[in-house]
């Protein structure tokens, strides 16, 4: 009975290992994300960019983009970025990183990101963003395959962003929406709403403390003079 059940355990830990191995080599692309970009909204794209070579770093990566109007690489220490515009219209067309002489890349086994602040983005469902990734050893690699017709990732596709459509507040470029604006000024209102409350509760309490400070120094006051008109008397007896 145990040997019965050994063969499918094995059969099993193999298929997971083959599906792990799987999920693995599709993390290894070249992949982009922008969790807050709409359709036509600018936004923050992040490249992720795995090393796939056994010998040689990655030395060079050059993204394509959909002409945008504005397209801003973030600062990389160790990387220098060149923007690449077409000359007749201004907009953004590609960027490129380069490793620095004297720094490591992306070396063997590791990963880095690539930002970009940039927009508007093209107002449809999702878009492509070709890159080729240059490794030290010269060898290039070029991520811009479609995904095939059946569904059928090739060996090299192309990193893809898929843009929602903006939730209609007008507010393409940031993150917040109108409705929270209104919550963060509802809060401030409350804010204000509550230190007033309790400036004027603060008013009334010293109010009400001079007034029994008064009340106190009044009620020894007289003490005081009614003990010493009895004493008077009793000397003059």
């Amino acid at each position: 009975m145990i040997r019965c059940l050994a063969a499918p355990a094995a059969a099993l830990s193999i298929a997971a290992a083959g599906t792990l191995a799987g999920a693995g080599a599709a993390a290894a692309h070249v992949s982009a994300t922008a969790p807050t970009l709409t359709q036509g909204g600018y936004g923050v794209v992040t490249l992720v960019v795995p090393n796939e070579s056994e010998t040689a770093a990655t030395t060079t990566l050059t993204v394509t983009l959909p002409n945008l109007k504005s397209a801003r690489p973030e600062v990389m220490s160790g990387w220098r970025s060149t923007v690449t515009k077409d000359p007749s219209t201004e907009e953004v067309t590609s960027i490129t990183w380069s490793a620095l002489p004297g720094t490591p890349g992306v070396p063997v086994g590791e990963f880095a990101q690539f930002r970009i602040s940039g927009g508007p983005f093209p107002e449809e469902d999702s878009i492509a963003l070709p890159a080729t990734q240059t490794y030290g050893d010269g060898e290039e690699v070029s991520w811009s395959e479609p995904m095939g017709a059946d569904g059928a990732e090739p060996d090299h596709p192309a990193p893809v962003l898929t843009l929602p459509v903006a939730d209609g507040d007008g507010g393409h470029h940031g993150t917040g929406s109108a409705s929270d604006e209104t919550t963060a000024e509802a809060a401030d209102s409350s804010t204000d709403d509550t230190a007033r409350w309790l400036g004027g509760i603060g008013l009334i309490v010293g109010a009400l403390g001079a007034v029994f400070g008064v009340a106190a120094l009044t009620r020894a006051g007289r003490a005081a003079k009614s003990s010493g008109t009895g004493e008077s008397g009793s000397d003059d007896a």
